[in-house]
């Protein structure tokens, strides 16, 4: 039997929002074991003096849970 859970993380870019996704799931990774599933939850930007200084993309994964311990 498995059991994933699910989280909400959000990534930033100052190139685009797949980058900012890129970034979110990637550095996920470097601390969550089994990644399944991202799924894009919102996207939004970082403005200075009027122009586009971030995006940010906010992500949902899911890991798999271990029950085991």
């Amino acid at each position: 039997m498995s059991v994933y859970k699910v989280i909400r993380i959000i990534g930033s870019s100052p190139t685009s929002w797949e980058e900012a996704t890129k970034n979110a799931v990637e550095e996920a990774g470097k601390h969550l074991h089994e990644l399944r599933i991202g799924e894009v939850e919102q996207l939004d930007v970082r403005l200075e003096d009027g122009k586009v200084v971030e995006y940010r993309a906010r992500v949902h994964v899911s890991f798999r849970y271990d029950i085991s311990q």
